[in-house]
């Protein structure tokens, strides 16, 4: 089960990071957009962290 929710996490990483990526490439990034995806990235990077 903790492999599980593990994997998850990661993948949601992974999804969060690409479209960070494609936002950034973008000629205007949308600046709020791109917070709240790092805000969501973070999250779930510390929900990695504590496991």
């Amino acid at each position: 089960m903790q492999d599980a929710h593990m994997s998850a996490l990661s993948a949601k990483h992974a999804v969060l990071d690409q479209r960070i990526n494609a936002e950034s490439q973008r000629p205007h990034p949308d600046q709020i957009l791109l917070a709240e995806l790092k805000k969501q990235k973070l999250r779930v990077k510390e929900a990695m962290v504590l496991g």
